[in-house]
């Protein structure tokens, strides 16, 4: 190694040395990298979840038969469903519109007489449907339970066996309990990855230009490349621990399984929190000011990564001008490889493609970030 490159490489560690007593002495780096990290997991294991449980629902049973009896029970045996018994609609529709039921489900008084005589049997469900995604999900449980107690009925009826008929037997591959847990988490990893990388560097240089040391280190030797590299090398560290805390966090305390490597883990998450790293330093050398590099942050990364990343809302529902933004939005390329990661494991098919483009991404900011970076003092 030749004397400026030794000289290079000591004045490099000798930034980050300087970097990392910075974050040491920084409380509120540990607070955004330890402990804001744990807090939006534990969030989204116990507070968020898109799964309906115990949907409170109030069954109007006109006249007590056995048919009218049995369906109620069908209902009450659910665990979907937390019954409350009516004899007449009137009694349970201010429930409704209070937002105290979710639906509320009418057994005709001649319920009974109809399944007598073959005849149509209609149960009408009014379902709240303010809400539309709990309205659909009650609606099928509704529809699921009355399913039930269909089939229950024809296997206890007495006589011949009824015809063969086609019968679904679903089986739902990756997570088949269909926990949404198991869906949020790794995107919470994801979450972790973005307010670190992007929130943690955007102060880090506009800090530099508030506090004047800035023109100190531009009137060092160190060049503008050596000046990004110590500053960019101790929050790569930082976030890569925040990282594995995360997913060792998600796979022992919420018991979401983790079939992918390691090795993948890491080279996928390295490109991600480069390109958020390379992001948050950018942002925080065009604008100067802590305030403004902070609110610039969360608009620009922490805002898509958690609506537009599709870990709460499916891409392909979205609008196509939403959907073609996505594609120019890292969040989404590492949510969808974390999601194979979790659940799936290593699917070179998904994870290479993404690899490759958030290393892209990293490049491009990159190139702009020297380019915004000043030589000198102007």
């Amino acid at each position: 190694m030749n004397a400026s490159a030794t000289d290079r490489l000591r004045r490099v560690s000798a930034l980050v040395r300087k970097e990392s007593l910075q974050i040491l002495r920084d409380p509120s780096a540990f607070l955004i990298a330890g402990v804001l990290p744990l807090l939006l997991l534990f969030i989204s294991g116990y507070g968020v979840s898109l799964d309906l449980k115990e949907v409170r629902i109030a069954v109007v049973v006109e006249q007590s038969t056995p048919g009218a009896t049995g369906l109620l029970d069908a209902f009450r045996n659910s665990p979907h469903f937390d019954v409350r018994l009516a004899r007449h609609r009137s009694e349970v529709e201010d429930d409704l519109v209070a937002g105290r039921l979710s639906g509320i489900v009418v057994i005709p008084g001649d319920f009974d007489d109809r399944l007598a005589r073959g005849a149509p049997s209609p149960v009408q469900a009014i379902v709240d449907g303010s809400d539309p995604n709990t309205a659909g999900l009650a609606q099928g449980y509704i529809r699921g339970a009355w399913r039930a107690w269909l089939l229950h009925r024809e296997a206890a009826r007495e006589g011949p066996p009824p015809r063969a008929r086609i019968v679904t037997e679903p089986r739902y591959w990756f997570n088949p309990s269909l926990d949404s847990r198991q869906s949020l988490l790794p995107g919470a990893v994801a979450i972790n990855l973005t307010v670190i990388g992007t929130l943690l560097t955007a102060l880090v240089v506009a800090r530099e230009w508030e506090r004047g040391t800035m023109e100190a280190l531009l009137a060092s030797p160190a060049g503008r490349l050596e000046i990004l590299a110590g500053k960019f090398v101790p929050y790569f560290v930082l976030g890569m621990l925040a990282m594995a805390i995360s997913v060792a966090s998600a796979a022992w305390l919420f018991g979401v399984p983790f079939r992918g490597s390691v090795g993948a883990l890491a080279a996928v998450s390295s490109a991600y929190l480069a390109t958020m790293l390379t992001l948050g330093l950018l942002i925080s050398t065009r604008t100067k000011n802590q305030f403004v590099a902070c609110q610039a942050a969360l608009i620009v990364g922490f805002l898509p990564a958690f609506e537009l990343s599709g870990l709460l809302f499916e891409i392909g529902s979205m609008p196509l001008p939403i959907r073609l933004l996505t594609r120019i939005l890292p969040p989404r390329y590492f949510v969808a490889a974390l999601q194979t990661l979790f659940l799936a494991g290593d699917v070179p098919a998904v994870l290479v493609p993404n690899a490759l483009v958030l290393c892209g991404f990293a490049s491009v900011l990159l190139a702009l970030l020297v380019r915004a970076t000043p030589t000198r003092l102007e």
